[in-house]
């Protein structure tokens, strides 16, 4: 992005009320980040996201180093936050199923620009 681009994109606090608004747009990145903290959380919607449904051991085969312990504890905080659906499946044995909520859906761009931004970032600096 060109430096005026930037430029324009950053807003400068001019007023209380210019202040009072920067200081709920910050507490909404606490919020955000609250909800999607810890190393894992991120590539598990990941995963999710780019096949719809997937199972437990998919998701575990997916997130590199992730232990099953991790894993069980970050889907429960993920569907505590509504993020994820758990599912149940009727076979033998037992296998369980994981999607994204409608809420959980939203986090759908900032996922696929993620994605492009670290495809972006690890081709500058390793150039890979």
């Amino acid at each position: 992005m060109p430096f005026n681009s930037m430029e324009l994109e950053c807003k400068k606090l001019q007023s209380k009320e210019d202040k009072a608004e920067h200081k709920k747009e910050m507490k909404a990145v606490q919020d955000s980040m609250d909800v999607l903290n810890g190393k894992w959380k991120i590539a598990i919607i990941s995963s999710i996201c780019y096949y719809n449904k997937r199972r437990f051991s998919d998701i575990l085969n997916d997130v590199a180093g992730i232990s099953n312990k991790m894993l069980s504890k970050e889907l429960k905080e993920l569907e505590i936050n509504q993020l994820i659906k758990r599912t149940v499946l009727d076979t033998q044995p037992v296998s369980v199923q994981y999607e994204l909520t409608e809420h959980g859906l939203t986090l759908k761009t900032i996922i696929n620009n993620l994605t492009a931004w670290g495809m972006e970032h690890r081709k500058k600096i390793i150039g890979k």
